[in-house]
């Protein structure tokens, strides 16, 4: 959730960005491979190299260490997931409905995603600084896309008028609370207390107070 580092290449050699971006994904997909084998305590950043085909000394001068090489790689994944959630371009649906869907949709897509539950098992304190403390990258991009939703949604009045800033906020709390603390109250075993039922708890409740 750090801010992706990007390397200051001459823009006018052809093709140079281009192969920057590409050794950057490169490298990431093999960061993801290996966080999935054994965990972010167990990666080292030689292990990513050799996976990633790669020297050792081309790993350090972009990323010291494997923490933030992993927060690189953890805002690629969220901010992916966050892009997806709220649909743009012509749609039938209210701009409420839309960030309503969007918004479970997402916390559903974070739920699945392999990489956030192996972090969230094995390796959770990664995570707690962006919950306790600051706000990560991928949290400001989502941010983004919410004060933009919410605009809209002031402008046809299908979202409740109020500081746009404050709403999106409260809803990425909300979304964040269900996320990563869901587990903590399901109860697989009673219908009534799924992860799908909770989920549909969200609905109403982000339906609820963006209503006007």
């Amino acid at each position: 959730m750090t801010p992706i580092r990007h390397n200051h290449s001459d823009p006018t050699e052809p093709g140079r960005s281009e192969r920057n971006r590409s050794d950057a994904d490169r490298v990431l997909d093999a960061a993801r491979d290996c966080v999935l084998a054994v965990g972010v305590r167990r990666t080292t950043l030689t292990d990513v190299a050799r996976r990633a085909g790669v020297s050792r000394m081309t790993l350090y001068r972009r990323w010291p260490d494997v923490r933030s090489l992993v927060g690189d790689l953890m805002t690629r994944e969220w901010t992916a997931v966050a892009a997806g959630a709220i649909a743009e371009g012509p749609d039938e649906r209210s701009v409420r409905e839309r960030i309503v869907d969007g918004l479970a949709a997402g916390a559903a897509a974070f739920r699945a995603h392999p990489l956030f539950h192996k972090i969230l098992d094995v390796d959770p304190e990664m995570l707690l600084p962006y919950i306790l403390d600051r706000r990560g990258a991928s949290q400001e991009a989502f941010l983004e896309l919410l004060v933009a939703a919410i605009a809209a949604g002031h402008e046809d009045g299908s979202v409740r008028r109020a500081p746009v800033d404050l709403q999106a906020r409260s809803l990425l709390l909300v979304v964040q609370s269900f996320t990563l603390s869901l587990r903590t109250m399901t109860d697989e075993t009673d219908p009534e207390l799924s992860e799908a039922a909770f989920l549909g708890e969200l609905r109403i409740l982000l339906e609820r107070t963006l209503s006007p």
